[in-house]
This record gives C-alpha cells, structure tokens and sequence, in this order.
C-alpha cells in the first residue's frame, strides 16, 4: 500500500506542476526522425568538399647528328686534268633535352544549392562562395551534375563525384595585382 500511494502522489504533483513528457518526433514534422538530413528536391542545399589534384609531367630529348662529305672533279678531258679535286667535309650535331612538371592542390568546402532534378533523379547543382577581407575578393564558382547515391548521410559530397563540374576560383586585390606581370616584362617576353 505504501507504493502505491507514493506512486500516486508523485503522479500527482508531476500533473499539479505541469511537468509532461513529449515526444522527441513532432507530428508535423516535414521528414521521418528515421531518415538521413540530404538534400532531395530543387531548393535544397548540399555541402561540397572541394578536394581537386593534378599533376602533370612530361620530357623530351633529341639527339641528332648528320654528316656530309662532297667531292667534285674537273670532269673528263686532257686540257681540264691539271684542275683539283673540290671537297668539302662538313656535319651538323643537335643535342636537347628539356622537361615540365606542374603539380595543382585545391581544397575547399562550400555549400551549393539543388538548381533542378534530371529526369534520372540526378541534382543539377551551382553555388557561389565570395569572401572579402582587407580588399582581397576571393571567389569560387561551382556548377556540375550530381548522384543522390553519392551524397553522404551528413549531406555531403566529394568534387571528385561530381559530373561536368565546373569549379573556378579567382582572386582580386592589392596582393593579387602585385602578382601579375608589369607592361616592360610583357613587353620583353613577346620579344624574347
């Protein structure tokens, strides 16, 4: 009897403070507490992580020798004998070699939005990214076609999983302008 009493009394004044329990899932809720935060329609945001590297290298060498060697005579005859023999002896020789290497590393992670769905359910993506500080604009551009099946449960997705993407990074600025080249060197690399 004595449990039962106190259950009832803490019932009580559990209902007397208004103290109630709910649930963790809201009725109108617009997706299942069971299903992943992805984006699937038009509209919705997806997070990119630009993860892009290149590198590149090729060699070339040549090595090329020629030699020449010509003879001419006076010809046949008694009068044109005590005429000498021409010749010449001459070669060329070509040896070159050169090399290229160029290694590119871009990584970055931007938020994108679903511009509209293909017909075989995959999201036709864009977003821009633009950010200023001291007067150095930095901006990334980034268009492409993307697999739902490839859009992780955290609604992310690697730019190596994107198709026909299209990602442009540009800076301008103080900094940026001092890094390109002046109107002289222009000038004496067209000439040389």
């Amino acid at each position: 009897m004595y449990r039962i009493c106190s259950l009832t009394l803490i019932t009580v004044l559990a209902v007397t403070a208004g103290v109630y329990a709910e649930s963790l899932w809201q009725a109108d809720s617009k997706t299942s507490m069971f299903a992943d935060k992805k984006a699937i329609k038009a509209g919705d945001i997806l997070t990119v992580l630009i993860v892009e590297s290149a590198a590149s290298s090729s060699t070339a060498s040549t090595d090329a020798k020629k030699d020449t060697k010509t003879e001419a005579g006076p010809g046949v005859g008694p009068l044109i004998s005590n005429i000498p023999i021409v010749s010449y002896e001459g070669g060329d020789q070509l040896k070159a070699s050169g090399g290229t290497s160029r290694t590119t590393k871009f990584t970055a992670k931007m938020t994108v939005t679903v511009k509209s769905i293909n017909e075989n359910g995959n999201f036709v993506i864009e977003g821009t990214r633009l950010v200023q500080t001291n007067q150095e604009k930095q901006e990334i551009k980034l268009t492409g076609t993307v697999r739902p099946q490839d859009i992780g449960p955290d609604n992310t997705v690697l730019s190596t999983a994107i198709a026909d993407a299209k990602i442009t990074h540009t800076g301008s600025g103080p900094i940026g302008s001092r890094q390109k080249e002046g109107i002289i060197t222009k000038i004496l690399r067209i000439l040389f």
